[in-house]
């Protein structure tokens, strides 16, 4: 059984101003996101889109995450503990954002900026998706850090005992934080670098992300330990599964009209 490095979440301390893993992870994806957008523009698979424009759809885009992503985490999953405890909503420091509440800010920020611009929201979308999943596994890297959203206990080799999650003695869970930068993060990003190296029909790449993420989500479900809040499963399914199911329903259904429907773009 391994055991978890147990890395203080705090790097560094100046006064009452600490610096954490977990905010680190999202500058890393931040800057990863812009530097991979402007590679793809460089290359010129993104011609809606110009340098500059990567610059303020980063601000879209980061209001978007942790707006959508705190909203979603109490809403989706912790309801009763942020209502009775409503000054713990803003802090975002301590961790507790919702993938998928960010993934609908998300939305609606870039929504915004193309309404803003007279740009095609779709096209934007499909521009941006290959430069997001780094930043993905960033985020699942501080969940690791931070001992948060462990995997189900297992009797696996790489079983890893999390001090701070079972502190009454070794209990060997599924470090499934880090089978999600695999697959989220790493696998996604290769699958969507691959697929829009070349022009595609608008609304496809968004799709492939879709069905990708979604997929890979539910995939790592399997093994990740159920949040208390939301009383584990229902119907044999867990809230991350049910919340994945329309994503990939969505993709399928996007891929299908993009190549029936649509002119190749990038």
């Amino acid at each position: 059984m391994l055991v978890h490095p147990q890395i203080d979440p705090i790097i560094f301390s100046v006064g009452p101003v600490a610096v954490r893993w977990y905010g680190l992870m999202y500058v890393i994806a931040f800057v990863a996101f812009v530097t991979l957008a402007k590679v793809r523009i460089r290359r010129g698979l993104v011609p809606t889109l110009v340098e500059s424009d990567i610059d303020d759809l980063l601000l879209y885009g980061v209001l978007g995450v942790i707006v959508g992503g705190r909203l979603g985490q109490v809403l989706f999953y912790e309801p009763g503990y942020y209502f009775e405890n409503p000054i713990e909503i803003v802090k975002v420091w301590k961790g507790g954002l919702s993938f998928h509440g960010g993934f609908l800010g998300v939305l609606t920020a870039v929504w915004i900026f193309c309404h803003r611009r007279g740009k095609r929201w779709l096209a934007v979308m499909d521009a941006v998706a290959p430069a997001v999943p780094p930043g993905i596994a960033a985020g699942r890297l501080g969940n690791f850090i931070n001992q948060e959203l462990p995997g189900r206990v297992t009797d696996v080799p790489w079983g890893m005992w999390f001090p701070a999650i079972d502190p009454g003695g070794p209990v060997a869970r599924h470090p499934s934080q880090l089978y999600q930068v695999g697959l989220e993060g790493l696998a996604l990003f290769f699958i969507l670098w691959w697929f829009a190296s070349k022009p595609r029909p608008v609304g496809a790449i968004s799709g492939v992300f879709l069905v990708g993420y979604g997929v890979f989500r539910s995939v790592a479900e399997f093994v990740r330990q159920p949040e208390a809040s939301v009383q584990g499963v229902f119907l044999g399914v867990t809230l991350g599964q049910w919340l994945s199911l329309p994503m990939v329903l969505v993709g399928i259904a996007m891929i299908a009209w993009a190549y029936k429907k649509q002119p190749l773009s990038s």
